[in-house]
């Protein structure tokens, strides 16, 4: 592996940070005071992002996206994880999923998605199905040509700006080696659908201004051309197209990693007591050297990961360990920092007790630890024929 970058992965990085600095983190003490994001300073970053050439990298260039490959899509991600979600959400990553639709979808949703005049939210867990995505109980029942929508959708991120909606939910059932299971279908589903309604979400710790949503369905008529893909088939779509969502949280969390080390390592530098500055007391020293050794490493997990992916090899393992490794890394990251600031690091003054309270959910979402343990170990035994 060349571990060494192309001059544009350099210019993605340097443009993007550049970018970060100077139009996400002056904002950032705002957003975490009101919890909300100002629509017009919302559209001021989306129409900047889309200036520079940048919306929808994930996409490809002959549909008007970026046509970034994995690993420098990584690289991107990295660096927008040293901002505000609340605001680099603006950057613009339409779902992936979106390059499922098909027929008059693709005007509908997946060219302005990519065009930036429209944004999506992915809609799936609920409140008795999480993890266990197949035991959803939201479930679209045949009438005619038409599907009946009813159920609740809960912890659904960007929500409040979304304009219309990738929703999961259950359309039957199917026998499995594990018995019956339910089917699970995608529709896209627009904003203003009559029996559809956002409502506010549940205050959380982390991610003020990014908040989560409850979707609630009530009898919703939805026509068989709002289906995204083939009918039952949603749980083949969603592995297709949205594993490479929990690369984005690996590469963040670096990203954020990064950030507060950087805090931490200069307050080592510049604060003294008795008579030296603190990092060249042991106990702050070998900190430091700890925690660069553990981002260095998240880094390496996850750009290995996005590596694979683009040669098109097996990287379901490989992207559970970066995940895991660098979300677990982030949450220590954070902690060792405000440790070496001392009272100052719970201060918010400094970003660093806001980067500790949104590293929890990291661990939560886009499959819990848990999961991602039980993803690489069944990995291991498999291969062994276990």
């Amino acid at each position: 592996m060349d571990f060494a970058l192309t001059s544009e992965q350099e210019m993605v990085v340097d443009t993007v940070r550049t970018f970060v600095e100077n139009e996400i983190y002056p904002h950032e003490a705002e957003v975490e005071r009101s919890g909300v994001v100002a629509p017009e300073l919302a559209q001021g970053i989306k129409r900047k992002v889309i200036e520079l050439g940048f919306y929808a990298p994930n996409f490809p260039a002959e549909l008007g996206g970026g046509g970034l490959d994995n690993v420098t899509l990584t690289l991107l991600e990295r660096e927008l994880g040293r901002g505000s979600l609340a605001l680099t959400h603006f950057f613009g990553r339409p779902s992936n999923i979106l390059m499922a639709c098909a027929g008059e979808q693709r005007e509908r949703y997946l060219m302005p998605a990519i065009r930036g005049e429209r944004m999506d939210a992915l809609a799936m867990t609920e409140p008795d199905a999480g993890s266990d995505v197949r035991s959803m109980k939201a479930l679209a029942r045949r009438d005619g040509d038409d599907f009946i929508l009813s159920g609740t959708k809960h912890f659904i991120s960007a929500a409040d700006t979304a304009d219309f909606f990738i929703v999961f939910v259950a359309t039957g059932e199917e026998e499995t080696a594990h018995g019956r299971k339910r089917q699970i279908t995608a529709f896209l589903i627009d904003r203003s659908t009559p029996g559809f309604q956002v409502a506010r979400g549940y205050n959380s710790v982390s991610h003020r201004g990014y908040p989560n949503s409850v979707l609630v369905f009530e009898d919703c008529r939805l026509p068989k051309s709002q289906v995204l893909g083939e009918v039952g088939r949603g749980l083949d779509h969603m592995h297709r197209w949205l594993t490479g969502t929990r690369l984005t949280v690996a590469a963040s969390a670096v990203g954020r990693a990064r950030r507060a080390f950087d805090h931490a390592a200069r307050w080592a530098a510049e604060r003294k007591q008795f008579g030296q500055p603190i990092g060249k007391f042991q106990g702050v020293s070998f900190k430091l050297a700890d925690l660069i050794i553990a981002i260095d490493a998240a880094e390496l997990l996850t750009l290995h990961a996005a590596w694979m992916l683009d040669r098109r090899m097996d990287a379901n393992r490989a992207i559970s360990q970066a995940k895991l490794f660098a979300t677990e890394m982030l949450a220590r990251v954070t902690d060792e920092a405000i440790q070496i600031h001392g009272g100052m690091g719970l201060m918010d003054d400094l970003p660093l007790e806001r980067f500790w309270r949104d590293a929890r959910v990291e661990r939560i979402w886009d499959g819990t630890s848990e999961i991602h343990r039980m993803i690489i170990s069944r990995d291991i035994l498999r291969r062994l024929g276990a």
